[in-house]
């Protein structure tokens, strides 16, 4: 099979589409208990659906749920070997952007083409992209970046899969000789709140297999993800005027507090890589009277996850007793499951894909995800569902960036996997 390139206007086009949707605010509401989240996602899926059925997808739509699906039929002969055999593959990217950072009036700063050394964002002089902070940069010297201005995220999470889906698309279009299956298109919200896949239609959607574009650096093909859980402590104090509370007052805010600083230093996120498990305080509200602390639990086992819960079972005893009065409650909510067990039972998919990366010349990096995506779910769920790299870094931050080239690869390998899965059948 020859190396996939696209041409110099389908890499324009690719930057031009990231450059748009980027600039469309889609944070989701980690507090919200509608879905979507938050309305202004539905924003961009109509773009979307605009763009697809310009591209030919007659079929494309959002529904009710702000969930964007197109098809692109295949185009093998009837007489073809592999006619009627080729899977229908999907491909998945996310809408919403993170809560936690802001991601409205998004001012993209593109440099063309990296010269190397620090990168200064415009927007906050005291943000800085340095060459010793950020590594991977020096493998993008001699590319077109695009970097946030420090004030808010970029959004390369997951826009840069969006648009390297929709390029695949256009490209497709304009390559009618290279034959291929069906394939499905798929956009979904709320990711970031860990409800991306929430309401949605394994059986409609029809693909056998599937790949979500959101992984980060050049080459990194994904099977494993955390097992996820979130855990709530709900810390019930006793309030009173301040100046008559010895002996009676038992201070909610001061409870949650201990507990938080109790955690050992070893099990926490800024403490830990690799196949490290967590916990992570990232939410906070309360008074006195009430309080309420939201914990992230990660590991790669349900063994080790479970362990971790009772750290923090454990932790949260053990404050309460210092606290007399203090009433502590621990709620834990299953968010996902590490794919890997999942993915291992149709391992094609995992293959065509670690071969896609280096028939395009690239070392593919097979790597455990230290989070989650939709395909974890969506695997569970009867799709499998491995994630692909989409070029994107610092994801969640206003320090976020995006190699153009790694974005293009992203898209390059893609049609390879088209290919390969023609070939294979």
């Amino acid at each position: 099979m020859p190396v996939r390139r696209l041409e110099p206007s389908h890499k324009r086009a690719l930057l031009d589409r990231f450059l748009r949707y980027v600039a469309v605010d889609t944070r989701s509401d980690d507090n919200a208990e509608c879905f979507p989240s938050t309305e202004k996602q539905k924003d961009l899926s109509r773009i979307l659906v605009a763009e697809l059925l310009e591209l030919g997808c007659a079929d494309a739509a959002m529904d009710a749920w702000g969930y964007v699906t197109a098809t692109v039929p295949g185009n093998l002969p009837p007489d073809h070997p592999a006619a009627g055999k080729v899977p229908v593959l999907g491909f998945i990217a996310h809408l919403d952007t993170y809560y936690g950072t802001p991601g409205a009036d998004v001012k993209p700063q593109v440099i063309a083409p990296y010269q190397g050394g620090d990168i200064v964002l415009p927007g906050d002089p005291s943000q800085t992209l340095t060459a010793s902070g950020n590594p991977l940069l020096a493998q993008c010297v001699g590319h077109t970046l695009v970097t946030t201005d420090g004030t808010t995220l970029l959004g390369a999470d997951d826009k840069a899969g969006i648009a390297e889906i929709m390029t695949l698309v256009a490209w497709l279009k304009d390559h009618s000789e290279v034959l291929h299956g069906d394939l499905r298109i798929g956009f979904t919200p709320d990711e970031e709140v860990g409800r991306g896949t929430e309401h949605f239609d394994v059986a409609a959607f029809g693909a056998a297999y599937a790949y979500t574009l959101d992984g980060s650096v050049v080459g990194e093909v994904e099977d494993e993800t955390f097992c996820a859980d979130t855990a709530i402590l709900t810390i019930t104090g006793h309030d009173v005027h301040p100046g008559y509370a010895k002996g009676i007052m038992v201070n909610a805010v001061r409870v949650a507090s201990a507990i938080v600083g109790a955690i050992p230093a070893d099990r926490l996120p800024e403490t830990t890589e690799g196949r490290e498990p967590y916990l992570h305080a990232f939410a906070f509200t309360g008074d006195v009277t009430h309080a309420e602390v939201k914990f992230l639990v990660r590991a790669f086992s349900e063994e080790e996850l479970h362990e971790r819960e009772e750290v923090l079972r454990s932790v949260a005893s053990e404050v309460e007793g210092r606290f007399p009065g203090a009433k502590v409650r621990m709620e834990v909510k299953e968010s996902y499951r590490n794919m890997a067990l999942k993915i291992a039972e149709t391992p094609q998919v995992l293959d065509h894909a670690l071969e896609a990366v280096t028939r395009q010349g690239i070392t593919p990096i097979r790597r455990a995800i230290r989070g989650g995506t939709d395909g974890a779910r969506l695997s569970f769920m009867g799709l499998p569902t491995p994630n692909l790299f989409a070029g994107g870094q610092n994801f969640h931050s206003v320090q976020e960036w995006v190699s153009l080239e790694w974005m293009t690869a992203a898209t390059e390998v893609c049609v390879q996997l088209l290919d390969i899965w023609v070939e294979k059948a």
